[in-house]
């Protein structure tokens, strides 16, 4: 894993960042603050980026490949809760917490880059512009909405609604084709089902005909069918 820093790094960091909704509009000063000590940082597939309990001192800009966060279970199994990929903020909500600490592990699911940015220049900067504050307030209460949504119906739902529903999310942004971003041992603790319940799942639907393939690599045959199965997560707002 490397960290380096140069002109042309902070161009792009300013470009990625003020493409951003969060940040978008603001005041040209204002983003210099923001990136004026921003470093970029490589890291090879299976690297840490920061780990659960270190101090949350930096959150990460994605620029290029994915990283996910990631919890180890009780029992050493690892739980992947997210994601990122480029354009994406990774941890700024933990610029804010009182402990200043992470509260999960990032690590890059492959080869990728993200550039480190300072808590202490993004607290300054709500602090001196209350409409970057109010935007951010904004964006982490959506995010808990939608994480209470997701509490909700993992204690309402069946497990063959929660596939479902996952299959459906991916359908959204990859077609009828999908590539699954983890594993299926990874995938089971995601949906809070055991791993064998969710390959035995996944054999009826292909034996029904609803899917067809294997491994990380899947086909959805029957639309209608995995859409009435996950329609009781689709909420009015």
């Amino acid at each position: 894993m490397t960290n380096v820093k140069s002109q042309a790094d902070i161009g792009e960091c300013r470009r990625l960042l003020s493409s951003l909704p969060l940040f978008a509009d603001l005041p040209h000063d204002l983003i210099s603050i923001l990136v004026e000590s921003a470093s970029h940082l490589r890291a090879t597939s299976g690297n840490m980026l920061f780990r659960e309990g270190d101090q949350a001192e930096h959150y990460l800009l994605v620029s290029h490949g994915c990283v996910e966060m990631m919890r180890f279970t009780s029992d050493g199994e690892e739980r992947v809760f997210h994601l990122f990929r480029e354009g994406q903020l990774i941890a700024e909500a933990a610029m804010f917490m009182p402990h200043g600490r992470y509260p999960m592990n990032a690590r890059a699911q492959c080869d990728c880059a993200c550039y480190r940015l300072s808590r202490k220049a993004l607290r300054r900067a709500c602090e001196s512009h209350p409409a970057l504050a109010m935007r951010m307030l904004e964006s982490l209460s959506q995010r808990l909405y939608r994480q209470v949504n997701e509490v909700d119906w993992l204690t309402a739902s069946s497990a063959s609604q929660r596939l479902a529903a996952y299959l459906l999310a991916l359908h959204r942004h990859q077609g009828e084709d999908l590539l699954l971003p983890i594993s299926q041992r990874q995938l089971a603790i995601q949906l809070g089902i055991r791993p064998e319940s969710l390959s035995r799942l996944l054999s009826d639907w292909q034996q029904a005909g609803h899917i067809r393939g294997r491994l990380r690599q899947w086909h959805l045959c029957d639309l209608p069918y995995l859409n009435q199965l996950a329609s009781a997560a689709v909420r009015a707002f």
